[in-house]
């Protein structure tokens, strides 16, 4: 497998196998931060869910509803909020680095495609 980056207005996500540590990369226009392959999986997995139950939660939430939701594993904290059609997705790594990231709405939803290509989890 190669070294893949993926882009858009507002996101980017990365992964590169062949490095020692830090395989993963997640970011916007303004930052970006390495991530361990186990960060990188997590991160993944964990938006996958949030994505899942946002979706879920849409046919039974009234379009002016808004919504918060967690998940968590060792490595990472991640929340969505916003409205179901439209939210905004925040992360504090919970490893010895301590980085806190946010997407605006506008990018989570082409992030969330990044994340289902990027590699197999």
């Amino acid at each position: 497998m190669q070294r893949v980056i993926k882009s858009g207005t507002g996101w980017r996500i990365g992964w590169n196998p062949d490095a020692a540590e830090f395989k993963g990369l997640v970011g916007t226009d303004d930052w970006a931060l390495e991530l361990t392959e186990a960060e990188l999986n997590d991160f993944c997995q964990l938006l996958a869910k949030l994505a899942a139950t946002i979706k879920h939660l849409a046919t039974e939430l009234m379009d002016e509803e808004k919504i918060a939701c967690e998940a968590e594993s060792d490595l990472l904290w991640m929340e969505v909020e916003g409205y179901a059609h439209a939210y905004s997705l925040r992360f504090i790594l919970n490893t010895g680095r301590c980085v806190e990231g946010k997407w605006d709405a506008a990018a989570v939803p082409e992030l969330v495609q990044a994340t289902e290509i990027l590699k197999v989890f």
